[in-house]
C-alpha cells in the first residue's frame, strides 16, 4: 500500500505541468549540455568575422578614394552625372526666359518671374544629385552646359505660348531622363538609388508636366493679345 502511494506520488510528480519558467530553464540547460566550453550557441551573424572583408577594402583605400563608397555602381555615378548635366541645361533655358521676358519690349514681368523660380528649382535639383552622389562616395564631374536660345518671338503663337510649349517639352524630356535613371539603378539593384529617384525627384517632375500642360491650354485659348497680358498678371500673382 506504501509502495502503490510513493509511485503514485512519483508518477504524479513526473506527468505534473511544468511552468513556463521550468520549462525555459530545462531549455537551457539542454543547450549547456551540448555546448563546448566556452562555446556560443543560436549565434547567426559573427561581426568581427563577417566584417574582415570590408575591413580589408577600407583599410586599403588610399586618401583619394571615398570612404563611404559600398554597392554602388560605376553606371550608376555616371548616370548621375549626366542627370546634373540635364537639370543645369534646363535651368539655363530656364534663366533665358527670365532675361527675354523682363524686356521692356516684351514686359511681362508675371512670365519672367515664374521663369527666374523654375530656373532656380532645377538648379536645386541639380544640387540634390550632386549631394546625393556625395552620400554615395561617387566623384561630381560638371559638363559643359549649350547656349541657349535667346530669342522667342513667335509670329503665330506668340512668345507666350512658343515659351511654354518648349518648357512643356523640356519637364517631358527631363521626366523621361529621371525614367532612365531609374532604370540604370533598377538593373544593378540599388534599392536605395530608387528610393532616392522616386521620392526626392521624379514626383515632383510628374506635377511639373501637369502644371505646365495647364498653362499651355490656358495661353492657348487666350490668344495673342489682352488675354496674355491678364495670364501674366495671375502669374505674377502666384509668385
Amino acid at each position: 500500500m506504501a509502495f502503490a502511494a510513493v509511485r503514485a506520488s512519483a508518477v504524479g510528480f513526473a506527468t505534473a505541468p511544468r511552468s513556463p519558467v521550468q520549462q525555459l530553464a530545462r531549455g537551457r540547460v539542454a543547450c549547456r549540455s551540448t555546448a563546448k566550453e566556452g562555446e556560443l550557441t543560436g549565434v547567426v551573424f559573427e561581426p568581427f568575422t563577417a566584417v574582415q572583408g570590408e575591413l580589408a577594402v577600407v583599410d586599403r583605400a588610399p586618401t583619394s578614394a571615398s570612404y563611404a563608397r559600398v554597392d554602388f555602381h560605376p553606371e550608376c555615378e555616371a548616370a548621375i552625372n549626366e542627370q546634373i548635366n540635364i537639370e543645369y541645361n534646363v535651368s539655363y533655358v530656364y534663366h533665358s526666359l527670365y532675361a527675354y521676358f523682363s524686356r521692356d519690349n516684351v514686359a511681362l514681368p508675371g512670365i519672367a518671374a515664374f521663369f527666374k523660380k523654375e530656373s532656380e528649382e532645377e538648379r536645386h535639383h541639380a544640387e540634390l544629385l550632386m549631394d546625393y552622389q556625395n552620400l554615395r562616395g561617387g566623384r561630381v564631374k560638371l559638363q559643359s552646359i549649350m547656349m541657349p536660345e535667346m530669342e522667342f518671338f513667335h509670329t503665330e503663337k506668340g512668345e507666350a505660348l512658343y515659351a511654354f510649349e518648349l518648357a512643356l517639352s523640356l519637364e517631358k524630356l527631363n521626366f523621361q531622363k529621371l525614367r532612365a535613371l531609374h532604370e540604370v539603378a533598377e538593373k544593378h539593384g540599388d534599392s536605395q538609388m530608387c528610393d532616392f529617384i522616386e521620392g526626392d525627384l521624379l514626383a515632383d517632375q510628374a506635377d511639373a508636366v501637369k502644371e505646365f500642360a495647364e498653362f499651355v491650354s490656358q495661353l492657348r485659348r487666350v490668344g495673342t493679345g489682352l488675354g496674355v497680358f491678364e495670364f501674366d498678371r495671375q502669374m505674377a500673382a502666384r509668385q
